[in-house]
């Protein structure tokens, strides 16, 4: 994180005595990154953080990738998904590489244990749910739209609100977390380089983030299960105490909120590339928020994306709301993967149609790699074969100059097509 926090008690100096109300003394800890020259924090426990016991291999979770020598367009539709696991448990890894892995999680049983990723960052966008996300830092409660950035070896346990009615969705959510031992972090370009302050380009600052709360400290006796993921593997630790025993930290290393409808969107004359959405990156990988906004202004504008070409990287983009006229067939929940080397744009139609359009009401989570993504077995399960022909057809009908016209037919096709783009001023999707 790129600022300094604090929550709870603490001494006036770091690394001093720092008494229990019984006269015994607090357990600090050095919670840091980077062989401590990067962000951390410094977090004072209740009970020695080291005393744990009952330690178990439980089950691995290095993911088994599939078709690794196919290089082809995808799209998964993910809503058929039924409930399964917990927040842990349920997740189920769709692409990945050796930098990051993504997967979709729709739990149904809750949390009866606490869980720490020692191996990379986790960044969880909820589509569907609300609730509460205790943290060894603090509380955090969670609503639709918002991604929770959990930092490497923080200790947490998601519980979500039960349903208000029998027609709210089902509990639903993305997972993209590092496998390179990477951090997510915003853009460096949105940040000072003196002060790490969010700059004013940035699309969105410090006043949008929702950090740690408290209640904070939970001083309990008895059994507790903390998970741990390390070297490719969960392993259950017993811990005799609470493991969210901390009665207070400061630093710049913590788990917080952004929610995606808070993030606001850097539009222009003519159509914005994908790096105006980014909103976190690490190694290797960046994650862009694609939100309603109003379109390109220029009076020939063509709103919806170029085609382009992901020379050095892959695109998956994971549909949350909207009205997708730029995809034919996408849906909520749906998935597509776009690989590097194969041109990519709007499907057929849907350039003419986007004409004179001035807002779009996408709403859609990104991630770019800078290397191939893998699928797994359980994404081909979801993964349509047709996707690929689905630009097959006529981009350019006939009676707007589909066919090379000259002369005063040219000019003809030339008047409808200006026709076409003054006809309607709707919402309309621009989705890549």
């Amino acid at each position: 994180m790129p600022h300094y926090y604090r929550l709870g008690e603490l001494p006036p100096k770091r690394h001093i005595q720092f008494r229990r109300p019984d006269g015994a003394l607090y357990s600090e800890e050095v919670f840091g990154t980077e062989g401590f020259v990067g962000p951390t924090s410094t977090m004072y426990h209740i009970h020695p953080p080291t005393q744990v016991s009952g330690w178990k291999p439980m089950y691995g979770t290095k993911p088994e990738y599939v078709e690794t020598d196919v290089m082809r367009m995808r799209h998964l539709k993910t809503m058929p998904r039924k409930p399964k696991g917990d927040p842990i448990t349920g997740r189920v890894v769709l692409f990945g590489n050796a930098d990051c892995e993504m997967a979709v999680c729709v739990p149904e049983e809750p949390m009866n244990y606490h869980y720490k990723n020692a191996m990379g960052d986790e960044c969880i966008f909820i589509h569907f749910g609300s609730g509460t996300c205790y943290t060894s830092m603090g509380t955090l409660p969670f609503r639709e739209r918002d991604y929770i950035i959990i930092p490497k070896g923080v200790v947490y346990r998601m519980e979500f609100d039960p349903p208000k009615s029998k027609d709210e969705p089902h509990p639903r959510f993305l997972v993209i977390e590092t496998a390179n031992g990477s951090h997510i972090l915003p853009p460096p370009r949105y940040v000072s380089k003196k002060t790490s302050q969010f700059l004013e380009h940035a699309p969105y600052c410090e006043r949008d983030l929702r950090l740690p709360q408290l209640p904070l400290t939970y001083d309990e006796r008895g059994e507790f299960e903390v998970r741990i993921k390390a070297l490719n593997q969960v392993h259950s630790y017993i811990y005799d105490y609470h493991p969210l025993d901390i009665v207070g930290w400061d630093g710049c290393y913590y788990p917080y909120i952004f929610n995606i409808d808070d993030f606001s969107p850097i539009v222009g004359k003519h159509h914005m590339p994908p790096p105006t959405h980014q909103t976190f990156e690490a190694h290797n990988f960046v994650i862009c928020s694609f939100c309603p906004r109003p379109l390109d202004f220029h009076p020939e504008a063509i709103p919806v994306p170029y085609n382009h070409s992901n020379l050095d990287s892959d695109e998956v983009l994971y549909y949350v709301a909207g009205d997708y006229k730029a995809r034919k067939g996408i849906e909520v929940g749906s998935i597509t993967a776009h690989p590097q080397g194969i041109p990519h744009g709007p499907h057929p139609g849907t350039v003419e149609k986007s004409l004179g359009k001035s807002y779009t009401n996408e709403l859609a989570v990104m991630c770019d790699t800078f290397r191939p993504l893998y699928p797994t077995k359980e994404a081909l399960e979801m993964d349509d074969p047709h996707y690929p022909d689905s630009w097959k057809g006529e981009h350019f009908p006939e009676s707007l100059g589909g066919q090379h016209q000259v002369n005063g037919q040219h000019k003809s096709a030339q008047d409808k097509a200006e026709e076409a783009r003054l006809a309607s001023n709707t919402a309309f999707d621009t989705s890549g």
